[in-house]
């Protein structure tokens, strides 16, 4: 019953560290599959990464096709996409209850610059209808059955029925909400656009995007790689990530100290055994290393069972966040850091409390009770 507890206590410690680290991977794993290294955003100058406040004229998209060298294209079709990107408020009809979501006017344009987007259920939209991000309804905290084909929502103003639902590899666009881009300018009465999205045929043909932005200067534009974007947004969300390793440190620590206290209390209570086995000749050295194993093992079945848990229970699991949502990523680093703590549990929860009971005299371990 003891070694049962401990095992528990130990796995429990070792689950908590493996949805701190999914959360971690997770997070990074949405924003490096969400840039494209052929891939640049044309924005409002000064803007930093607030694409949501961006506005430029409706023409950028045309005058950027015809003005800049370098675009992919195919059958005289530019690898061009307009987009009016907000985050509004979204509700379901017949309830009270709102949500900020993240709306993305587009055309089908977009499916030639998006290239991780993939339809999976429904059809591309059309008149009044959208199409939803396959964790669209964790940023909106609603269930998937809420926002299934067929469904309504309302926003800015209208009523928008669902017509599909796509993925995108796991990026940020999975949060979105898509729709018509000259639908949502007529429901927003905009007629200006947040960016252009363009896909180049080479990283190395962005300078003379760039050059565009620096020469229109009527525009005021400003490009940047979409690679480089989300890495900017990898860096501000620093911070959260340090808070999250801390988050990891100190469980793990608390698990030290449970470990402490829970192998302190199974090796007093053997006090009379290893007395014994000192009595008829083993040396102090051979029992520490016993017990050292013994806690090794502990803690390396203790690892493989959070192993499992965490793989089977924990990855996938999506969680809403600023920037929208994102699936927890119980990967093959997130594996090898979790079983790596789990076994230093074992390693320096076992060794203090060898040492303190073999401190003891035989004669006085041989009376204990």
């Amino acid at each position: 019953m003891r070694t049962l507890l401990t095992l528990t206590g130990l796995t429990t410690v070792i689950v908590l560290v493996f949805i701190v680290i999914g959360f971690i991977r997770g997070l990074e794993h949405s924003l490096t599959v969400s840039g494209d290294p052929k891939v640049a955003l044309l924005f409002s100058l000064g803007m930093g990464e607030n694409l949501e406040y961006s506005s430029i004229p409706m023409r950028t998209s045309q005058l950027v096709s015809a003005s800049v060298d370098g675009i992919k294209s195919f059958h005289n079709r530019k690898y061009v996409s307009p987009e009016l990107y907000l985050g509004t408020q979204i509700e379901i009809p017949g309830q009270q209850e709102s949500a900020m979501g993240l709306v993305r006017g587009v055309t089908q344009s977009v499916l030639l610059v998006r290239r991780q987007v993939e339809l999976e259920s429904g059809n591309w939209p059309g008149p009044g209808e959208i199409l939803v991000g396959q964790l669209a309804s964790t940023k909106l905290g609603l269930s998937k059955d809420q926002l299934a084909v067929g469904t309504e929502l309302n926003l800015e103003g209208r009523t928008w029925r669902i017509s599909g639902t796509f993925s995108a590899a796991g990026s940020a666009f999975e949060s979105e909400i898509w729709c018509r881009l000259d639908e949502l300018q007529q429901a927003m009465k905009r007629q200006d656009l947040s960016l252009v999205a363009v896909t180049l045929i080479s990283p190395s043909n962005y300078p003379d995007l760039d050059l565009f932005c620096k020469e229109r200067l009527d525009l005021e534009l400003q490009s940047i790689r979409e690679v480089n974007y989300y890495q900017s947004l990898k860096k501000d969300y620093g911070p959260i990530r340090m808070l999250a390793w801390l988050v990891v440190f100190l469980v793990s620590g608390a698990g030290v100290f449970a470990g402490l206290n829970t192998l302190y209390g199974a090796v007093i209570g053997r006090t009379r055994e290893l007395s014994t086995l000192q009595t008829i000749g083993f040396l102090r050295s051979a029992i520490v290393i016993s017990l050292i194993q013994e806690g090794l093992l502990l803690a390396t079945a203790a690892s493989l069972t959070a192993a499992l848990i965490a793989v089977c229970l924990i990855n996938g699991i999506a969680v809403r966040f600023t920037m929208g949502a994102f699936s927890l990523q119980i990967d093959s680093i997130s594996l090898l850091i979790g079983c790596g703590v789990g076994m230093l549990l074992g390693l320096l929860g076992a060794i203090p409390p060898a040492l303190r009971a073999l401190r003891l005299p035989v004669v006085e371990g041989l009376k204990s009770v």
